[in-house]
């Protein structure tokens, strides 16, 4: 019987040689897969579809595995895509234009006694973009333009959906990469909304359209400058703001931030991340000024909370007890994606762990009665600064 990731393997070098029944007899019946923007498809029938239009489309598709990392039953492999997009089908509306393909990606796939269970696959889309005729894929207005044609087969879960209210005078905006990505737009006194943390490169079409139909989008404010905070704010047609020590990180081109230690991931988590800081980011910004301590943004004042980033603001709205927080705190597993209860942010990505348990309890110290985070679900219920409390002490 094949290993985790001797199948894996076996699948991917028999889609180099365009193989697809060599292929598909590595999954079972019934395997789920989910790819970008197509929600879950079904293996065999729905994934042989899926493969046919590609292989259409890049008649010469060369498929090679560059790394794999497996432990147990699930494995992680990175891929490398070539080809030609000179098909006689197009791809996703886009018709034929003889341009080179050379993208990488990823699947996370399950695989029990020789067979694949399930898979997530992830690509660099910014790649996809240029392949396609839209210049790099991550800026100008042809870029946006076409976005929504691209998405509404390939990247919708990566995008957001629309908004909606979560308290009087806020709305969110959440987008699956592969965990939850919120982001938080903001009523002012004068009209339109401030966005609170951008997310992902792929959600700012989705922030936008929120926020024209908001009344217009006034500023983005930056709860930290990771990645997955930054991404979406290069889409974005406002001034930007951060904290002064987010300000160097935001307006750099690295991906990743020079105190993260991925060493303290699992191995599955060390080699899928790196890849989706590449999708996730939308590169350097433009900061147009900084925000800090006491300041006021809508109705909420500006809380310092540093630890997980030196510059991590947070909101905080004393008429309601309502809490914004970015990455003070998670309420999932960082490395499987599954949500829980509260806890402070991976040691992996914070410059000072201590530091982030001291913000964690003095947002405690504030009383707030929901903490909304910048992923997955809120922090609610009873006796909330004492979930804060129990997680900090954790």
């Amino acid at each position: 019987m094949a290993s985790s990731s001797e199948t894996a393997r076996l699948c991917v070098r028999a889609l180099g040689r365009r193989d697809l029944d060599g292929a598909l007899v590595h999954w079972r019946a019934g395997a789920t897969v989910q790819l970008p923007g197509q929600g879950p498809i079904t293996a065999p029938g729905g994934l042989r579809q899926v493969l046919e239009t590609l292989l259409g489309a890049v008649p010469d598709l060369r498929v090679e595995e560059l790394e794999t990392t497996t432990y147990r039953e699930r494995c992680v492999i990175h891929w490398r895509a070539r080809g030609t997009f000179a098909g006689s089908g197009g791809l996703a509306g886009f018709p034929a234009n003889g341009r080179t393909l050379d993208v990488e990606g990823a699947a996370l796939l399950t695989v029990h006694d020789g067979q694949i269970d399930s898979a997530r696959v992830f690509y660099d889309r910014a790649g996809v973009c240029a392949v396609l005729g839209l210049g790099d894929g991550r800026h100008g207005r042809r870029r946006r333009a076409a976005t929504a044609r691209i998405g509404a087969r390939f990247v919708r879960p990566l995008r957001g959906g629309e908004a909606r209210v979560i308290a009087p005078g806020v709305w969110m905006v959440s987008a699956h990469a592969p965990a939850s990505m919120n982001v938080y737009l903001i009523a002012e006194p004068d009209g339109g909304v401030t966005v609170f943390d951008a997310g992902v490169a792929s959600m700012g079409p989705a922030i936008a359209a929120a926020a024209a139909r908001l009344g217009g989008l006034s500023r983005v404010i930056l709860g930290h400058a990771d990645c997955d905070h930054r991404g979406g704010a290069a889409g974005l047609a406002a001034p930007i703001f951060c904290h002064p020590l987010e300000r160097a990180a935001a307006e750099s081109a690295a991906h990743q931030r020079d105190y993260w230690d991925l060493g303290r991931l699992g191995p599955l988590a060390r080699a899928q991340f790196p890849l989706l800081f590449r999708l996730w980011d939308g590169g350097p910004l433009s900061v147009a000024g900084t925000v800090a301590a006491g300041d006021r943004v809508g109705g909420f004042e500006v809380l310092d909370l540093p630890g997980h980033a030196p510059g991590l603001i947070g909101l905080f709205r004393e008429e309601d007890g309502l809490a914004i927080c970015s990455d003070v705190l998670y309420t999932l597993d960082v490395e499987t994606g599954r949500s829980g209860p509260p806890r402070l942010p991976h040691p992996a990505f914070d410059q000072d762990v201590e530091q982030a348990r001291r913000s964690l309890l003095a947002l405690a110290d504030r009383e707030p009665r929901v903490v909304w985070v910048g992923h997955s679900h809120p922090v609610s219920g009873m006796d909330v600064p004492g979930q804060l409390r129990a997680a900090a002490e954790a």
